[in-house]
């Protein structure tokens, strides 16, 4: 059986090496590598063969000193991703929510009454956690053609083409992986998840706070967290690029989130939560691995 397993293992790392010359010889002699191979090109490599993608979010600059890390390869559904990652804060004992410190039970009950936590305008999905992607799914989603031009498989029951979101999780294996990817996936309310959107992270002027207490303000099209939340926020969006390759940090984040990475060191929490993950999706996240070694946790 393990010799089997081997020789499958040898074969599948074959093809994608041929995958890889086919797509580098199209990129010299095409100027540009076929879309249909984008998918089995491992992560490391997209940003190579693929450099468009990333060029309308950062102008083709990349945040230096990032350590080569792997992406999910092993959860296929965000539904999945949610499921496991509920089990995994149970196991571990955190009932507390990633902005505002709000806790839950084990049925993901809301409890505000220690955090200060006030509903703005939906008190129904501010009693409910959600699980917030910190890279937005549309950050990454725009440098997949599924979610700009559509599929050929995306058509509903009326005949209907469709594209964005829905189809680029029906369509492409990568971006399902992507989205599905538990180290970009935190517990947040549900009001605050959604009125934070799809919106980019930055500074706001002020101190605008329509939460009670909770230091998360929304103003436009940006959001900026409390404090203590600025180098999680960083070091996520610094996995997501170093593992992916898709243009997640624009060009204008990237002081931001060097800054941040070192206002807001590593915690206790951030450390092993990295860990039990990683036994869970099976790939190391490198950016939190390095932290937590410098910072003894």
């Amino acid at each position: 059986m393990a010799a089997q397993k081997k020789k499958g293992s040898s074969l599948k790392n074959i093809v994608t090496v041929l995958t890889a010359v086919a797509a580098g010889a199209f990129l010299i002699f095409k100027g540009q590598a076929p879309a249909a191979l984008r998918d089995y090109i491992p992560p490391p490599l997209q940003s190579i063969l693929y450099p468009e993608q990333g060029a309308k979010k950062s102008g083709g600059v990349k945040m230096n000193n990032l350590p080569p890390t792997e992406g999910n390869t092993k959860i296929n559904t965000f539904d999945s991703a949610k499921n496991k990652l509920e089990q995994l804060y149970i196991d571990a004992g955190h009932f507390t929510t990633f902005y505002c410190g709000s806790t839950f039970d084990e049925n993901f009950k809301l409890d505000h009454s220690k955090s200060g936590f006030r509903f703005r305008k939906n008190k129904e999905r501010a009693n409910r956690v959600e699980w917030e992607h910190i890279v937005a799914a549309e950050s990454f989603g725009q440098s997949f053609s599924e979610w700009r031009d559509g599929h050929p498989d995306c058509v509903d029951s009326k005949g209907q083409p469709y594209k964005g979101r829905k189809c680029a999780a029906k369509a492409s294996k990568l971006f399902q992986r992507m989205e599905a990817d538990m180290y970009n996936l935190v517990p947040a309310i549900g009001e605050v998840n959604g009125d934070r959107s799809n919106y980019r992270f930055d500074m706001i002027p002020g101190e605008k706070r329509e939460y009670g207490t909770c230091n998360m303000e929304i103003e436009g099209s940006v959001a900026e967290p409390p404090d203590d939340k600025f180098g999680d926020i960083a070091r996520t969006y610094m996995y997501m690029e170093a593992a992916y390759g898709r243009g997640v940090i624009a060009q204008s984040n990237i002081k931001l989130f060097e800054a941040w990475n070192k206002m807001d060191p590593v915690d206790k929490w951030e450390c092993e939560r990295a860990r039990r993950v990683e036994k869970i999706q099976g790939n190391k996240n490198t950016i939190l691995e390095k932290a937590c070694k410098q910072a003894g946790l």
